[in-house]
């Protein structure tokens, strides 16, 4: 049986051990890229003691499913793995892995970017973070849609 490409959890996750998982017994790989995501302590201005995510339970893994579907038909990559983790989470706490393999780096980075893109943008993710001011939502960013734009382009 093949690990789901998809996980959504409260746990945090061995980066090392993901990456080695997902090329184990696949001698095409000649590339592995992978991006973390991390709780920063500061955004839009503001200091951020603690995160919270909140998720759609099975429309979130469908939604992401599908994004790395797309990956693999654009950029012909070999596998791909997506946790992202949810619950409270304190800054420099792990967030999100995106890893992905193919047969060249080229290919594993614009994959490995192309999935984070679409995740900020169309994964169904709600964050609230904590501030000296109180709790507050996180909104879209223009940056974000602004950097999925230019895959559609």
């Amino acid at each position: 049986m093949n690990a789901p490409r998809v996980l959504i959890q409260s746990e945090d996750f061995d980066v090392s051990r993901e990456l080695a998982a997902l090329r184990q017994g696949d001698a095409r790989v000649g590339a592995v890229c992978s991006f973390v995501g991390t709780v920063r302590d500061r955004n839009e201005g503001a200091n951020v003691s603690a995160m919270e995510l909140e998720h759609y339970p099975g429309m979130t893994e469908k939604s992401i499913e599908a994004i790395i579907d797309r990956a693999v038909q654009r950029f012909g990559i070999y596998a791909a793995k997506v946790i992202h983790r949810v619950g409270l989470l304190q800054p420099m706490d792990q967030i999100v892995l995106v890893a992905v393999t193919s047969a060249h780096r080229g290919m594993s980075f614009q994959a490995c970017e192309f999935i984070m893109d679409y995740l900020k943008s169309e994964a169904p993710f709600w964050k609230k973070e904590q501030t000296p001011q109180g709790a507050r939502w996180v909104d879209a960013r223009v940056s974000d849609e602004q950097a999925l734009a230019r895959w559609e382009a």
